[in-house]
C-alpha cells in the first residue's frame, strides 16, 4: 500500500499573526502577503501554519492570493500555545548585529522575557524594540515556537535591583569568579533570571550592589573569556538543561 502523505507537510511554512486566531477567514497584507505570494509562491489550496502567541498553532489553507493581500481559511488547531519556562534574560544592550543575534537565540532557546539593562559600561543606551521584536518573530517562525518572548524597555541596573521580586533567583555572570553555573542552577529551581553585563563587564560598585541582593548568585561560565552575547546564550542553555524544559 502507498503511504498516505503527512498533512500538513513538514515543509509547510509558518507565520505569526498579531490577532487571536479561530476557525474562519483571516487576511494578511503588507510584507507578510508579499512573502507568501512572491517569495513562497503560495497558491489557492496551499497549507500554512499560523500562530498568534495567544491560542497556539493553527492550520490554514490559502483561498485567495493577491499581490497585496492573502486570504486564508483557518481550519484546525494543531496545538495549544506552548508552556514557557519561567526564565528572564537581563542583558546589557549590545551593538546592532550582536543584539539582533542575541534576541534570536534567546527566542530559540525558550526565554520568556528579555529585560535590557543599562550599566555604567554599557555602550548602547537606545534600542529599536520594534526591530528586535521582528527578529524574535522570525526566530519563532523558524524554530516552531508558538510563544514569543516579551521584550521590555531598557532599565538601569539600580532600578532593576531595587524592584527585584523576592521569589526569583538572579544568576549573574561574574567574570571575577562564581559558582559553577550548572551546579548553582540545579540547586535553585523555580523562577529565575540571568544577568549578563556589557563587553567591559560590571564595575566594582555594580558587582557589590548585585551581590548584596539576597536572590543573587554569582556564576562562572568556564575558563575562557566569552563575549557578552556568547555568555548569554551559554548561560541560558545551561539553565534550560539544569532547571528548564531540556530535562
Amino acid at each position: 500500500m502507498t503511504a498516505t502523505p503527512a498533512w500538513p507537510p513538514q515543509s509547510t511554512p509558518r507565520l505569526y499573526v498579531a490577532t487571536g486566531l479561530a476557525p474562519g477567514p483571516v487576511t494578511v497584507d503588507g510584507p507578510q502577503a508579499h512573502y507568501l505570494a512572491q517569495v513562497m509562491r503560495m497558491k489557492p489550496g496551499d497549507p500554512l501554519k499560523l500562530f498568534d502567541d495567544l491560542t497556539g498553532e493553527w492550520l490554514a489553507v490559502a483561498t485567495e492570493v493577491g499581490k497585496r493581500s492573502v486570504t486564508l481559511d483557518v481550519t484546525t488547531l494543531l496545538g495549544a500555545r506552548e508552556p514557557v519556562p519561567d526564565l528572564w534574560l537581563c542583558a546589557a544592550p549590545l551593538k546592532k548585529g550582536r543584539i539582533d543575534w542575541l534576541v534570536e537565540k534567546a527566542c530559540e532557546l525558550g526565554v520568556d522575557r528579555l529585560k535590557p539593562v543599562l550599566t555604567r559600561r554599557t555602550v548602547v543606551d537606545r534600542l529599536n524594540l520594534d526591530r528586535l521584536r521582528a527578529h524574535a518573530i522570525e526566530a519563532a517562525e523558524q524554530c516552531a515556537r508558538t510563544a514569543l518572548p516579551t521584550i521590555e524597555e531598557p532599565v538601569k541596573l539600580a532600578a532593576l535591583l531595587r524592584d527585584w521580586p523576592g521569589d526569583r533567583a538572579l544568576f549573574f555572570a561574574d567574570e571575577t569568579g562564581g559558582d559553577p553555573a550548572l551546579d548553582a542552577m540545579r540547586a535553585r529551581p523555580g523562577p529565575a533570571a540571568i544577568l549578563i553585563g556589557p563587553e567591559g563587564g560590571f564595575d566594582e560598585d555594580e558587582r557589590s550592589a548585585i551581590r548584596a541582593l539576597p536572590q543573587a548568585v554569582g556564576i562562572g561560565l568556564g575558563p575562557r573569556i566569552l563575549r557578552a552575547d556568547t555568555a548569554a546564550a551559554a548561560a541560558v542553555s545551561l539553565w534550560m538543561a539544569a532547571a528548564g524544559d531540556w530535562r
